[in-house]
């Protein structure tokens, strides 16, 4: 059996093997057991770190990864059905969708200005909190059909600042 082994290892293994066995049989029983528990706890904590852990950390994220997922799916969802229902809204005429504009644009408090240029339009801002561009983007999309084409946002400390420039539907 020794001639397998020694035909399997490389040429410097034969001698590592045996000066390991030569270690071990010189070691007190009590040493075997020691080194052997060493060993049993070692190959637990790896296994520990490379198989269980990991997994466990997946089976507790999961659910609330799940949970996130599907809160942005329904808002999708209710994304869609907006653009869908704007699609299909009839176009507001030119003069109420630029009078949509501007009550929108004075919503912001004077930290908005409006400039028209046809059927196009630049909104240019600055220091606006999140929620009045948002509430500003939503009323310009369902009173007077806009839709933006392009935006320069800077988040700064007191809000955002840039411009948006957006289309209306329906004007020419």
């Amino acid at each position: 059996m020794s001639t397998d082994n020694a035909a399997t290892l490389p040429p410097g293994g034969t001698g590592a093997r045996a000066q390991a066995g030569q270690f071990w049989r010189a070691r007190a029983p009590r040493e075997r057991q020691l080194i052997a528990a060493m060993s049993f706890a070692l190959a637990v904590l790896v296994v520990w770190l490379i198989a269980v852990q990991p997994a466990l950390r997946t089976l507790r994220e999961t659910p609330a990864e799940l949970d996130r997922l599907d809160t942005q799916w329904q808002q999708m969802q209710l994304a869609a059905l907006e653009s869908a229902t704007l699609r299909s809204a009839s176009p507001v005429p030119p003069a109420q969708a630029t009078e949509a504009l501007r009550a929108a644009t004075e919503r912001l408090g004077g930290k908005g200005k409006i400039a028209l240029q046809g059927d196009r339009a630049v909104l240019t801002f600055s220091a606006v909190p999140f929620e009045a561009l948002r509430n500003w983007l939503g009323e310009v999309r369902s009173a007077a059909r806009a839709r933006p084409v392009e935006a320069q946002l800077l988040k700064g400390a007191s809000g955002y600042s840039g411009s948006i420039s957006i289309t209306m539907a329906g004007t020419s």
